[in-house]
């Protein structure tokens, strides 16, 4: 529609565009303000940036002007790669509200591409409480796409804006934990308040490092499984099973041993098996489908 002055209308940006270390300001930090902005790291020599690149900009078209991408040269832009530490290429990093949000390296697939545009859509044009919001939902989502090092990299920017986020810490003490590194887990959890540790999403990463560690040299599963196989009734073999598959990260097959010994005799070890299931259902969360499912089964046995 024309202006009824006369003026022209301000043209759109454009949503795919070639930037340098002159216009990265503007193309990037200036314009996150408004939305999200992809930046490709790339140059003409790397065969894996050639095949990411169509993948990147089909997806950043199809969001229809709600993401905008920007393509960085490093060869034309040294000093710019440097100052952000690309180390390899293809680099991406989503930027918003004038800081990096998400980001990968590799040539990933065009599947996982469109799901990372996805969680940047999630952001969209918010401010304060809202973008720190959008921003940790974009984490969790990342995470449970099982991306934990780009969930890990959006809560320790968000941690970096505000550094006692009970969400953001429980969320990066949950990826050390999926990394296995529980001493780091366990140090930020010490970093909440000790009134704010009742919170749902700080208990299920506590219970996630107690089930994780105490099942620590469980034992071999497929030795187990043979043993309760031979005897269904070894209900010892049976729970050492579960651990093991606790330590594969199986919770669903752990879930089902577990349930079995419930069925079987309730009572068995002071009750080990009910305790276990408990802190299961605690580190998944009372969303998940698992923890959903399992205490449907369990109220069904306890209660027939």
């Amino acid at each position: 529609m024309s202006d009824v002055l006369g003026a022209k209308p301000k043209a759109a940006a454009p949503t795919i565009k070639d930037g340098s270390v002159e216009t990265f300001e503007a193309d990037v930090l200036n314009a996150s303000m408004e939305g999200p902005v992809v930046v490709d790291f790339w140059a003409d020599w790397c065969g894996p940036c050639k095949q990411l690149a169509p993948a990147l900009e089909r997806a950043v078209e199809a969001a229809k002007g709600k993401v905008r991408l920007v393509k960085i040269d490093i060869d034309k832009n040294q000093m710019l790669a440097a100052q952000l530490r690309i180390q390899s290429i293809p680099t991406v990093y989503a930027f918003h509200k004038g800081r990096p949000v998400d980001g990968f390296q590799g040539a990933i697939p065009e599947s996982e591409v469109k799901a990372f545009i996805g969680r940047l859509l999630k952001l969209g044009p918010a401010d304060g409480a809202g973008d720190l919001a959008a921003a940790l939902d974009a984490a969790e989502a990342a995470f449970s796409e099982g991306d934990v090092a780009g969930a890990a990299e959006i809560y320790s920017h968000i941690l970096q804006t505000d550094e006692a986020n009970v969400r953001a810490l429980a969320g990066l003490a949950r990826c050390h934990v999926a990394l296995k590194d529980f001493d780091q887990a366990r140090a930020l959890l010490d970093m909440i308040p000790e009134e704010k540790r009742k919170d749902a999403a700080v208990k299920s990463v506590s219970a996630a490092i107690d089930l994780a560690t105490n099942e620590n040299g469980a034992g071999d599963a497929a030795k187990l499984a043979r043993r309760v196989g031979a005897d269904p009734q070894d209900l010892h073999a049976r729970f050492d099973l579960a651990g093991a598959y606790i330590a594969d990260g199986d919770m669903e097959k752990a879930l089902d041993e577990l349930l079995e010994i419930i069925e079987r005799n309730r009572a068995w070890n002071e009750e080990a098996a009910r305790k276990k299931l408990l802190t299961m259902f605690d580190a998944l969360g009372g969303a998940h489908p698992l923890t959903i499912k399992g205490r449907r089964r369990l109220s069904s046995i306890l209660f027939s």
